[in-house]
């Protein structure tokens, strides 16, 4: 039986996600090098990488609509590029403006091109039949980044270094960008075939087409018609959440926080890779159950329960590694389970062509909350001299979260209406 050329698609997909996932995992090791090399305090480095957070955000609406205007695989190659260029370079800096700007600026705008979005886009496009499962292996292809680079990286920075460390993700994707511009389609009509499962669908038209024109116009269009939309805002908000209590707070500041506690640096990125793994299991596990119950449901368990674990990290920290276990496989299922059913959401109510235009500016929000979060976090350990108010703000949050989820209308709302002045 011949494979559809879906997966191949996937598996190039998964594989460049994954790199800049490591490009990601190794920014979250880079902390107390940079601190100990150059002399800088926590507030600066967690500036920088609050910068990156919110870059990686701010970019992926207008990935998305580079998407939809260029194609997938022009986007992916020039942010492969872009990420081996300035994690490159990187290298060789000695000021503080220049990990602003190589690692805030150019590694932000870089992954924002190979976020979600690009898992949203793809999976939209490609699958029709099991597309909740292939956005959940999207979404957990982040764990996986953890649990493959995580434990390497601090290992490799102990033994020789962070630059050296730096110097292995730009080559992983300088890799990963040759076999994109092999293997990569945009669609697929490019081979001639239909999404995978499609002949089996019933699925009648939108009524809205791939948006045409200029990207960053088709952009800023989709925020302002997206805007309109009550529903718009309840997923943006919850999703802001999702990052500020994620990438913002654990990627950057749980080893830093651990180390603080008494445990080894290793041990600590050990914990983080370890969540990578159980989130590996429990996003892939998300997609599997979006296809099958309400989104809205599973967004209310899944928020619920991370505030919950959030709020006894600090409980967890005292009481020592059966209770640290104990968190790091909690959180670890749910670190991105949110994203499968917000993707549905998003794909119901705007309809499956927006998916990229308008899941970028969503997925905007979660690096938003994931920039403040990366910043308030170092201030406050800085102004504080420990973590605790941080972790128990991120804990009361995701409790507000849960409570925009149950404000979304069980509902579908027309895209043809949603959109109706958005490709005129």
């Amino acid at each position: 039986m011949r494979i559809h050329y879906a997966w191949i698609v996937a598996g190039i997909t998964f594989l460049a996600l994954l790199s800049s996932a490591g490009i990601g995992a190794t920014r979250a090791v880079l902390v107390l090098p940079l601190e100990h090399d150059f002399g800088w305090d926590r507030a600066t480095v967690s500036l920088a990488l609050s910068i990156n957070l919110l870059l990686f955000g701010l970019c992926g609406p207008f990935a998305g609509a580079l998407m939809a205007r260029f194609g997938v695989r022009r986007v992916m190659l020039a942010a492969l590029s872009t990420l081996a260029l300035a994690v490159g370079l990187s290298t060789l800096m000695t000021q503080a403006w220049q990990l602003i700007a190589l690692w805030g600026v150019a590694v932000g705008l870089g992954s924002g091109a190979m976020a979600l979005v690009l898992g949203a886009t793809v999976a939209t496009r490609w699958f029709v039949k099991r597309r909740g499962l292939i956005t959940g292996i999207f979404a957990a292809s982040t764990a996986t980044g953890q649990l493959i680079f995580l434990p390497q990286q601090a290992a490799i920075i102990e033994a020789a270094g962070w630059r050296t460390a730096v110097l292995l993700v730009a080559g992983v994707a300088i890799v990963v960008a040759v076999l994109v511009g092999l293997f990569m389609r945009d669609d697929p009509q490019k081979v001639g075939l239909q999404a995978y499962g499609s002949e089996e669908a019933s699925l009648a038209p939108s009524g809205v087409g791939p948006p045409r024109g200029n990207p960053f116009a088709i952009a800023i269009n989709t925020l302002i018609e997206g805007a309109k939309v009550r529903e718009f805002w309840l997923l943006a908000g919850s999703f802001a959440i999702c990052g500020a209590t994620t990438v913002g707070l654990i990627s950057v500041h749980l080893i830093p926080a651990s180390v603080e506690h008494g445990l080894p640096e290793l041990t600590a990125a050990g914990m983080l890779a370890a969540m990578g793994a159980f989130d590996l299991v429990g996003t892939t596990f998300s997609g599997w159950l979006t296809d099958r119950i309400d989104a809205r449901k599973l967004l209310v368990w899944y928020y619920t329960f991370r505030g919950l674990a959030l709020l006894f990290l600090p409980s967890a920290y005292a009481l020592g590694v059966p209770a640290l276990a104990a968190f790091v496989v909690f959180y670890g299922l749910d670190w991105v389970a949110t994203v499968p059913p917000t993707v549905r959401l998003v794909a119901d109510r705007f309809g499956k062509d927006r998916v990229g235009p308008v899941f970028g500016w969503i997925f905007a929000a979660h690096q938003f909350g994931g920039s403040i979060a990366a910043f308030s976090a170092g201030a406050i350990r800085t102004w504080q001299g420990d973590y605790l108010y941080a972790f128990l703000a991120a804990g009361a949050l995701c409790l507000v979260a849960t409570g925009l989820i149950l404000g979304i209308n069980r509902g579908v709302s027309p895209p043809a209406l949603v959109f109706a002045t958005a490709t005129d």
